[in-house]
């Protein structure tokens, strides 16, 4: 006979209709949940031949007559980026032909200022092979002896490769460049103009899709750098929007939940307040944003208020009809024993309906997120929406996805840390009560109740 031991528990199968899933099948789904966009984002970001509609300029020129500048980092449509580059070759062969005839296309000084242009050309190459930094960038001698080691062959590029059509193109520029003085003199550069170097770039996606390392990078950069002593920091910026948040929210429950109760407790209430409410909730709260300006002025006072709004009237609606499902025969049984409406309210209906509306809360409070953004656009912009606003409007979308993620992560991390002490508060209840409590959780309960844990005297219960 075999031992009891060896027989398995049977598992649940993946697809069990109202059955939960074993701990280790929910917790490998709740990982492939974040895992499996973080994945997706990175295969379509990483992967040449997977979408890469643009092409990320590694290498910019300017154009004859043309206003439109670009510059490296800038994105350009894989269907324009051959134009731009044909009518870059032909201005080079223009400026070759001429050079062959003798003729002179510009004046001496308009042809060095376009030669320095030029020469700046080179500064982002230069700084994504880590030849030079950032600041030595801006020095035109730096960049002078970069194109002569470019032209020379002891500078190789890594990251960004030239081209053959470059090399040879910078050898013939430095042969001008050498032939009027072997170190940068602005007054000495060459009265020729000097061949444009041809655009060079790689597959991208458009710039409002950065890959997962840019959005990182960028981030922390954005997150530690100093500051202007006269512009907030970043950390002020999230200080100031969790405060938009939960004053707007706390303001809302203070009226809302008890409104709430007693539309769910007295018919009289709920057809008093309810009809207005249900039919004011369908206006968008946005609408309002001039009329809170004018009333609360151009401050914080006005977001708060639009938070307020946002939330309020579902608050108040979700709170009646959680008041409504308590089980009637609790209210019967304070009845037959003669309680009052008023003592039947704080002694029978709010303690139970307490832990449903603690659910309650919790998903109102994640609806108060949504209007942050919206909130912090009207009147002066401020908290994390006006650094949204400002990079989203110059297209730095790098910077715009960490205060993205970063809202997101706040309130995920505020809800799960809400649910997770919801056991706690509410021991008594059936979903609580199934859970184990670890030491963490048994310290909360001793000091919400220390009489659970006395031992009893004299071994008497």
């Amino acid at each position: 006979m075999k031992n009891s031991s060896q027989f398995k528990a049977p598992t649940t199968p993946w697809f069990a209709v109202r059955k939960e899933l074993s701990a280790k099948r929910r917790s490998l789904l709740i990982a492939a949940s974040f895992i499996l966009p973080i994945l997706l984002w990175s295969i379509v970001s990483y992967t040449p031949f997977i979408w890469h509609p643009d092409i990320k300029l590694e290498i910019s020129a300017d154009r004859e007559n043309v206003t439109t500048v670009f510059t490296a980092g800038n994105h350009l449509s894989k269907e324009y980026f051959p134009g731009f580059v044909e009518a870059v070759e032909a201005e080079n062969s223009d400026i070759l032909a001429a050079r062959a005839s003798g003729e002179s296309t510009t004046s001496g000084f308009r042809a060095r200022r376009a030669n320095l242009k030029i020469l700046r050309h080179m500064a982002p190459v230069a700084i994504a092979n880590g030849w030079l930094t950032r600041e030595e960038a801006e020095d035109d001698s730096q960049l002078y002896q970069v194109w002569q080691g470019v032209a020379e062959g002891t500078l190789v590029g890594s990251k960004v490769k030239l081209s053959d059509q470059n090399i040879a193109l910078i050898k013939r520029n430095w042969e001008l460049l050498s032939a009027k003085s072997p170190t940068f003199v602005s007054k000495s550069l060459p009265e020729t103009p000097l061949e444009k170097l041809v655009p060079q770039g790689r597959p991208a996606n458009p710039v409002y899709l950065p890959a997962p390392h840019e959005v990182v990078i960028q981030g922390y950069h954005d997150f530690t750098q100093e500051t202007d002593p006269d512009k907030p920091s970043m950390w002020q910026r999230y200080k100031h929007s969790l405060r938009i948040v939960f004053f707007g929210f706390m303001l809302s429950a203070l009226v809302g939940v008890p409104i709430g109760i007693l539309c769910g407790t007295f018919d009289f209430f709920s057809k008093l307040f309810e009809p207005f409410i249900d039919f004011f909730r369908y206006m968008p709260a946005p609408a309002f944003s001039t009329l809170l300006v004018a009333v609360f002025l151009a401050h914080d006072a006005p977001k708060i208020a639009l938070v307020f709004l946002g939330t309020f009237f579902q608050m108040v609606l979700v709170v009646s009809n959680t008041t409504r499902q308590l089980d009637a025969s609790l209210i019967e049984a304070a009845q037959t024993l003669g309680a009052k409406t008023f003592t039947m309210i704080r002694r029978v209906i709010i303690p139970g309906i307490t832990p449903n509306l603690y659910n309650d809360m919790r998903i109102l409070l994640g609806w108060s997120w949504t209007w942050l953004v919206i909130a912090e656009l009207i009147g002066v912009k401020s908290g994390l929406t006006e650094f949204i606003e400002t990079q989203g409007r110059w297209r730095n979308f790098d910077s715009v996805f960490p205060i993205i993620i970063m809202i997101g992560v706040t309130g995920f991390v505020t809800d799960q840390i809400l649910a997770s002490l919801r056991k706690y508060f509410f021991p008594w209840t059936p979903e609580s009560s199934e859970k184990k409590h670890g030491f963490i959780g048994r310290f909360v309960l001793w000091m919400l109740d220390r009489k659970v844990y006395d031992t009893p005297k004299n071994g008497k219960a």
